[in-house]
């Protein structure tokens, strides 16, 4: 099961969504306050296990209605997710994967790990 942990940084205040093995599989921006970042899991929570995938590496884009993972390649060539709730605000974002399949796998573990996942400190 996984579990959302949020720590303060210099700016505020942000969250991790940690797999069962302890791997980070999703983080979040830096929100002002505790409140916010919680608001911003529960956005998470609520909008992932029904979010879309939208692969924006093909030619022929398929747009997906929001909420929705859009999966993209960065600079560097590496494969990553944003999370995008259905107000079309990103809220989550994923590490750089070299393949695009392990990309696809860490949207599924993300849909399955926020369910039921506690927020820790």
């Amino acid at each position: 099961m996984g579990k959302f942990v949020m720590k303060e940084v210099a700016s505020g205040v942000k969250f991790d969504l940690k797999a069962g093995n302890g791997e980070v599989i999703a983080t979040s921006e830096v929100y002002t306050t505790e409140a916010a970042c919680k608001k911003g899991i529960e956005s998470v929570v609520k909008n992932a296990p029904v979010a879309g995938v939208e692969d924006q590496t093909v030619a022929d884009v398929v747009a997906v209605k929001n909420p929705k993972f859009e999966v993209y390649q960065d600079k560097a060539g590496e494969f990553r997710f944003r999370l995008k709730a259905t107000n079309g605000q990103v809220i989550a974002t994923g590490e750089g994967y070299k393949a695009k399949a392990s990309c696809l796998n860490g949207i599924e573990s993300v849909k399955k790990n926020v369910v039921d996942a506690p927020i820790e400190k």
